[in-house]
């Protein structure tokens, strides 16, 4: 069986910065940290190769930076690990960004692809599902448990907000899982040195057959008009109202939008 992860670093949000030409994040000097959606996909992985004795390969698009997230995951047990990372590929939304992963990914053998539900610096859940289009292949989102795999079939349980569902799906497939799933299992000493030996394949624009209108801010249909800081103000509207009037009052506030 072979496994393939999407995984991405991601900028800690709670110190994001927005180049207010381009409306992309800046990500130089902002500390980094792996996508929890993505941690969790890493785990359910690194179970399923406990049990069927599966190959998994990491895959991210990033700047060279992320490198280190992938020493990481090579000391948690991944297999093998790549970066897709080149200039061109910068300033990708999320329709760039897929189609230079599904790019590469063509090229490798897979049984299964896992993808996080959503990267938290941009809450989009678009890349997964746009990936798994663009291989031509089934997926299932919003996984919070894999219950069982008999190849070809992968049996999962898919959340929704007020109950769930077990599906079947017939692999190659794609699911993206959500970080509430699991516990991202811990690293050791010696894993963590032997991480530092392993080989990171690197990926760049040339290694691909696409065109430079296909990738970075130049393939992005996706375009920021412009970013702000949201300004919160104090003074409000207050009213001394009984029940049956203060549901009338609200309810003409809802009937101005309706209309």
């Amino acid at each position: 069986m072979n496994i393939l992860c999407l995984v991405k670093q991601v900028p800690d949000t709670t110190e994001m910065k927005i180049d207010k030409v381009t409306g992309t994040l800046i990500r130089t000097g902002v500390p980094s940290i792996p996508n929890p959606d993505d941690m969790a996909g890493i785990e359910e992985a690194l179970k399923l190769k406990d049990r069927f004795q599966a190959h998994l390969t990491a895959v991210t698009m990033g700047p060279p930076q992320a490198e280190d997230m992938l020493r990481e995951l090579l000391a948690r047990g991944v297999d093998e690990v790549v970066l897709l990372s080149d200039m061109k590929f910068a300033g990708a939304d999320t329709w760039a960004t897929s189609t230079t992963l599904a790019a590469f990914l063509k090229t490798l053998p897979y049984d299964l692809i896992i993808a996080g539900r959503q990267a938290i610096d941009g809450d989009t859940a678009q890349v997964g599902p746009q990936v798994a289009e663009k291989l031509g292949i089934p997926q299932v989102t919003y996984v919070e448990e894999i219950m069982d795999y008999q190849a070809p079939i992968l049996t999962v349980k898919k959340a929704y907000e007020e109950y769930s569902e077990i599906l079947e799906v017939t692999c190659p497939a794609l699911i993206s899982t959500l970080n509430t799933m699991n516990t991202p299992r811990s690293m050791n000493v010696t894993d963590v040195w032997n991480a530092f030996e392993k080989p990171i394949r690197r990926i760049g624009f040339a290694d691909l057959n696409l065109s430079e209108k296909d990738v970075g801010l130049k393939g992005s249909p996706t375009q920021v008009k412009k970013t702000f800081t949201r300004t919160l103000q104090a003074n409000a509207l207050k009213s001394d109202l009984s029940a049956p009037e203060a549901a009338k009052l609200v309810a003409s506030y809802l009937s101005a939008y309706i209309e």
